[in-house]
């Protein structure tokens, strides 16, 4: 693998992943007070597209960490639906994207690492590899489609490696 083929994890910005979907974050959020003055929510903080015919619904992830070097080898995408992941931990973790339409266009693979305290809602379409974590374990709400039609693809190429 060469040297070229590595990469280097930048800060996750709304900024910077905005090709590829919405990051959640409590930062500039709307926030109501509710429950009588007990609570304080943040309102809106992304929006979940269960597509067509779909239903959206709420799953946990139970991660275990891949070996090092991480080695990014597949991406996936749901055409149908967004997909959302917000750590149920305060650990950081990355996430790889890339542009594309039928196919990822390699030359703008990214990968970004999250704080424990953002998750991110990928767009529907959008190439992504699966959730990797930092620490040896680390569980994720996600907020997924369930419904009629093939909502996951997947491609595999030469592996790139992340540079941590």
């Amino acid at each position: 693998m060469s040297a070229s083929r590595a990469l280097v994890p930048e800060p996750l910005t709304k900024a910077a992943f905005a090709p590829f979907g919405e990051v959640i974050e409590t930062q500039g959020a709307q926030t109501r007070v509710i429950n009588d003055g007990f609570a304080l929510r943040r309102h809106a903080l992304a929006t979940v597209e269960p597509g067509e015919g779909g239903r959206a619904i709420l799953s946990i992830f139970d991660a275990t960490r891949r070996p090092s070097p991480i080695v990014i080898d597949m991406l996936e995408r749901h055409p149908l639906a967004s997909q959302a992941f917000f750590p149920l931990s305060e650990h950081d973790w990355l996430l790889v994207v890339a542009e594309g339409g039928d196919a990822p266009d390699l030359a703008t693979l990214r990968c970004f690492r999250a704080s424990g305290r953002q998750g991110v809602n990928y767009g529907a379409g959008v190439w992504h590899f699966p959730v990797l974590i930092l620490v040896e374990a680390q569980s994720f709400l996600v907020a997924d489609r369930e419904g009629p039609g093939a909502n996951l693809e997947e491609v595999r190429f030469e592996a790139f490696k992340i540079a941590l």
